[in-house]
């Protein structure tokens, strides 16, 4: 590792302890006397999210790929690597917020909110309580989990919010595999309309657009506070003929 390598990790899979899971198993079991909930539609297995598991052999059935390991070590694993600061991935905006409390200055609160589940200003209301009680510094929007691109105008109060707040805004932008969606809820182009719209908010294109790199890479020229990250997509493989990323 080169000497003075200072590294901001996007998408760290934090890893869950025994005791996390307890609690995750205990919140996901029924309450007492309740019934079983109706046997599922007929869709074929991996249909939806779950094509991901075929996809992707890491997140098949019972294989988590967070590591299993003390939490302290870890912490003290990828400092070992440079990484200076990360985007806690796979957890709640609560589990966020505990682990900024635990590790201060060593994670980025990305405040995630969903218009589907905070609509309207429920939603305004959440990103500022995070933000101004909780210490949350950016806004985490994902077209994948909403089934709804970028500039669809339900984001425009979280947008404006943030640009009021003076928080950028990381937004999925790259190809979803979920077999039950459009499989493009997330190019590059919708982030031109929001740019467009608001030029004094700062925006950060997740996963960098592929397989629209080249578009990616023409937006973040065309609009100053348009940038990208490359989280998800092995470093080697940048810039490398076949990746995708060759621009």
């Amino acid at each position: 590792m080169a000497q003075g390598l200072r590294i901001i990790d996007m998408e760290c899979n934090v890893p869950y302890g025994a005791e996390h899971e307890k609690s995750a198993a205990a919140a996901a079991a029924p309450p007492a006397g309740a019934s079983k909930p109706a046997a599922e539609g007929t869709q074929p297995a991996g249909y939806g999210m779950a094509n991901y598991g075929r996809i992707f052999r890491s997140r098949s059935e019972g294989n988590d790929p967070r590591p299993r390991t003390d939490l302290d070590a870890y912490m003290k694993h990828i400092a070992g690597l440079g990484i200076v600061r990360s985007v806690p991935f796979g957890v709640s905006n609560q589990e966020t917020g505990e682990l900024m409390r635990r590790y201060p200055g060593r994670f980025l609160g990305l405040a995630r909110i969903s218009v589907n589940t905070h609509k309207g200003m429920a939603g305004v209301r959440e990103l500022e309580r995070l933000v101004r009680d909780e210490g949350f510094g950016a806004l985490g929007i994902s077209a994948l989990v909403d089934c709804l691109p970028a500039s669809d105008r339900r984001y425009y109060p979280l947008y404006t919010k943030a640009a009021e707040l003076g928080i950028p805004v990381r937004i999925y932008s790259s190809m979803n595999y979920a077999n039950d969606r459009p499989y493009d809820l997330g190019h590059p182009r919708h982030l031109d309309q929001v740019a467009m719209d608001f030029p004094e908010l700062t925006i950060i294109g997740g996963l960098g657009g592929w397989p629209w790199v080249n578009e990616m890479v023409a937006l973040v020229r065309r609009h100053p506070r348009l940038h990208m990250d490359t989280s998800a997509h092995r470093a080697r493989y940048l810039g490398q003929p076949g990746s995708g990323w060759e621009m």
